[in-house]
This record gives C-alpha cells, sequence and structure tokens, in this order.
C-alpha cells in the first residue's frame, strides 16, 4: 500500500477532523510497544490509501488478507468511537465475512442497529486519500447518529 508521506492540504485538514482523531487514537492504542510511534499520523494510516493505479494491480476476486480485516474493523470501531463520543451511546461493530470477502458489518448501539453495511471485494478495502478516508468515517458517523438520536430509547437500553 502507498506510503505517506508528503500529504496534501486537504488530507492534513482532514486528519484534525474528529473522525480522524478517533481513528488514529484506537490505531496507537493498538500499538502497544510502541513500534509506532515514530511515526506521523499521516504514516500511519497510510495502510488504508489504495490508490487506483494500486486498486486495478489488485484482481476482481480474491481473498481478503488478515491485515485488510484488521484495518476494515479499525475504521469501523472508530465510527463507533465517534458516535459514542457525539451521543454518549456506546456503539459496536460487528462483521461477519466469508473467506471470499463478502459480508456484512453493523455498528449496534443496545438494541439498535444504527448502522448496517453489506461489504463485498473486500479485499480492495482502501480509500484513494487521507480526505477521503475520513469524509467516508464521517458519513457513516452522523448515518448512526441520525439512527440513534430517531430512537434513543432503543439504542439507550
Amino acid at each position: 500500500m502507498a506510503t505517506v508521506l508528503d500529504i496534501s492540504a486537504e488530507d492534513a485538514a482532514a486528519l484534525e477532523r474528529p473522525y480522524a482523531k478517533s481513528l488514529i487514537l484506537l490505531m496507537r492504542a493498538q500499538d502497544s510497544h510502541g513500534s509506532w510511534d515514530s511515526k506521523s499520523d499521516a504514516q500511519l494510516l497510510a495502510d488504508f490509501i489504495v490508490t487506483r493505479e494500486q486498486r486495478r494491480e489488485i484482481p476482481i476476486i480474491g481473498d481478503p488478507d488478515p491485515d485488510v480485516l484488521w484495518r476494515i474493523e479499525q475504521f469501523y470501531t472508530a465510527v463507533g468511537l465517534a458516535v459514542e463520543k457525539r451521543t454518549g451511546v456506546i456503539a459496536g461493530p460487528m462483521m461477519k465475512m466469508s473467506h471470499e470477502g463478502f459480508g456484512r458489518l453493523v455498528l449496534i448501539a443496545g438494541k439498535l442497529i444504527a448502522l448496517s453495511r453489506h461489504l463485498r471485494d473486500v479485499h480492495r478495502f482502501g480509500f484513494e486519500s487521507l480526505a477521503k478516508l475520513v469524509a467516508e468515517g464521517e458519513k457513516y458517523v452522523a448515518q448512526a447518529v441520525a439512527e440513534i438520536e430517531a430512537h434513543p430509547e432503543v439504542a439507550k437500553i
């Protein structure tokens, strides 16, 4: 995957957004030995970036790599963390994936399915830029928050 060293102003601004802060916090928490302490936030998220050229090189059909599955889980866990920061309701993801890379992810808040996503071709999971990564995460945060606000009696059980 791409190594992000020089980032655009748009990507730098995206790293300051609440969803990006949640994802970075979550990623840094996974580093119990301090191996990533010297990495910048952009370098830490570099594996989430898959350019069009890189995507073209990935076969259309393929089995997902465990590292890709881990990144997907981190992406949606960060969505749940950002939702919790905004609503005070704990929201956690559950993912069921076939060995071919097709599956479903739900974000559960209390007894409410705050977000439901069908996933396919997960072996090609990634975003063209840090700004697009953050925008997609924020989109899912907004959807989940809207569901929680629409059904607070179910989410707060």
